[in-house]
């Protein structure tokens, strides 16, 4: 082969690779601010115009004071959301640059989470390079993390999953160093309870793109009879099938249990010795608002 040829070939190489791979490998990201212990935040409790009573929400920036004392490392801030009452791609800017320096002050981690829809992927970017670039007097947040778990967007199950691959990649590449991770369905829903829910779940297809996992282990979304309502058994056991789809074995995981008011206390111990056992990397329980005062010392033990 002409050398001029052997050189084209190789550059049609290089573009080929480039265009299929992510920027940033998985693991190359600091994955500190989704260790340890963490909470949840979303819009309907701390965004004004979310208040159904049209009361205060129940969770201010100064509740960032509380979670610190109750030993919460990082918040999970939901800071943009597809709906007509946010204006721009985020939350207002002056009540999010609030959260994230309280939070900052107090010493915890602020997690930008949204739910993208993927039926205008643009409009899901527009977001999340919204959270990416949002600074407040210079400080960002610590992390971004996606939701994926809305199926309305796109019913067709094929389209949707190319709508997912084609918006973690990018998401990849806006996020740049900071940790992306992926809040997902958890693999026992989907391939036990309800595999019609979201079938082929491209697991490796987006394996790349996202830094750590955060399967929604909602045991008490479960029937007792099913054996999956119980902290310990479905926390388990979706960290493993998790681990098991993506196909690495120490794939980083942070378990979120919960749902908290509907969850009985006795139950903690058995999450958070899941998450010891399996080595996740962080755990938290949804949500803030309704996690009573007597369970964060259940998990301060993990």
């Amino acid at each position: 082969m002409p050398r001029r040829s052997r050189c084209l070939v190789a550059l049609a190489c290089l573009v080929f690779v480039a265009t299929v791979v992510p920027a940033a490998p998985s693991g190359a990201a600091d994955l500190s601010p989704f260790r340890g212990l963490g909470t949840w935040v979303d819009v309907y409790d701390y965004v004004p115009g979310f208040q159904s009573d049209g009361g205060p929400p129940p969770v201010t920036a100064g509740s960032l004071d509380d979670m610190a004392a109750l030993g919460v490392r990082t918040v999970f801030l939901q800071a943009a959301q597809d709906d007509d009452r946010i204006t721009g791609a985020t939350v207002d800017r002056r009540l999010l640059g609030e959260f994230l320096r309280r939070g900052h002050d107090a010493g915890i981690d602020v997690v930008a989470w949204y739910v993208p829809k993927f039926g205008d992927v643009a409009a899901d970017l527009r977001r999340i390079r919204g959270l990416a670039s949002f600074r407040s007097k210079g400080e960002r947040f610590d992390g971004i993390a996606l939701d994926v778990e809305y199926t309305q967007g796109v019913p067709d199950p094929a389209e949707r999953n190319k709508a997912l691959v084609k918006l973690a990649r990018r998401a990849r590449e806006i996020a740049g160093s900071r940790p992306l991770g992926a809040i997902v369905l958890e693999p026992v829903l989907l391939e036990v309870v309800n595999p019609v829910y979201w079938p082929d779940f491209p697991w490796r297809k987006i394996r790349r793109s996202f830094d750590v996992w955060l399967p929604m282990s909602y045991w008490t979304n479960r029937e007792t009879a099913s054996g999956y309502r119980d902290g310990f058994a479905y926390t388990e056991e979706n960290i493993r099938r998790l681990r098991a789809n993506v196909g690495i074995a120490d794939a980083p995981v942070h378990p979120i249990g919960g749902i908290a008011d509907t969850a009985a206390a006795k139950d903690y111990a058995g999450f958070v010795k899941a998450v010891r056992e399996r080595h996740a990397i962080g755990y938290s329980v949804y949500d803030f608002n309704t996690t009573t005062s007597g369970v964060w010392a259940r998990l301060r033990g993990g």
